[in-house]
C-alpha cells in the first residue's frame, strides 16, 4: 500500500506557481477509527484489543487535562503536541489579554530522526556524513499515482498550489481555513 496522489494543475492566476503541475494527496473518504487502530495494535503485541481501545479512548481526555495545565505532550514515536492560538494585535500593553486570543488549535511537531544518506571527504581528509532529518512516522511511506479522483470528492483544483506552499490547499479533502491574523504562539520554553 502507498499514499495515493493525483497530478493537478495550479489554475490560480495570482500564484507564482500558476500553470505548474503538482502531486496532490488523495485520501480515502473513510477515517481509520479507534477500533481499527486497537485491532491493528492487538495483532502486533500481546495486549487485548479491549484494553488498547480503553487506553486510546482515555488519551483525548488525558491530553486535554495536560493542555489545560499549559503542558506540552511528547508521545514517543509520534511527536509533540501543544496548544497554539492566534491573537488580535492591540496597541497598548494593558489591552493585551486572554480576550484577544482567537483560533485555538493543537500544534503537532512530528518526531524526527537523523538518517545517514552518504558521506564525503573534506579537503583535509576528514570523512563527513551526509544526512537528512526524517519524520519518523512517514519516513518509509511510499507514494503511488492514482487516477481515482473519486477518493477525494471535495477536491478543488482552482487553488491547488502543490508541495511548495505557493498558495492553495494541498491537504486533500480537509480544507484549511484562511487566517487573517498572524500566529502568536506561546513561547515553547525549549
Amino acid at each position: 500500500m502507498a499514499q495515493k496522489f493525483i497530478k493537478s494543475k495550479n489554475n490560480n492566476r495570482q500564484s507564482e506557481a500558476y500553470g505548474k503541475y503538482f502531486a496532490t494527496a488523495v485520501y480515502d473518504e473513510k477515517f481509520i477509527t479507534t477500533d481499527q487502530i486497537a485491532d491493528f495494535i492487538q495483532q502486533q503485541c500481546s495486549i487485548k484489543k479491549s484494553d488498547i481501545k480503553a487506553a486510546l479512548d482515555e488519551l483525548g481526555g488525558a491530553m486535554k487535562h495536560f493542555f489545560e495545565l499549559g503542558q506540552k505532550i511528547r508521545l514517543d514515536g509520534i511527536g509533540i503536541f501543544k496548544v497554539g492560538f492566534s491573537s488580535i494585535g492591540v496597541t497598548k500593553l494593558e489591552d493585551c489579554s486572554a480576550a484577544t486570543i482567537t483560533d485555538r488549535r493543537v500544534l503537532f511537531q512530528p518526531e524526527t530522526e537523523r538518517v545517514v544518506v552518504g558521506q564525503t571527504t573534506n579537503k583535509d581528509g576528514k570523512i563527513v556524513q551526509k544526512y537528512v532529518v526524517a519524520k519518523s512516522l512517514i519516513k518509509d511511506v511510499l507514494f503511488e499515482e492514482t487516477h481515482e479522483n473519486a477518493m477525494n470528492p471535495k477536491k478543488d483544483n482552482s487553488s491547488a498550489g502543490g508541495g511548495n506552499n505557493q498558495g492553495g490547499n494541498n491537504s486533500g479533502s480537509i480544507p484549511t481555513p484562511p487566517v487573517d491574523e498572524p500566529d502568536y504562539d506561546q513561547p515553547s520554553g525549549d
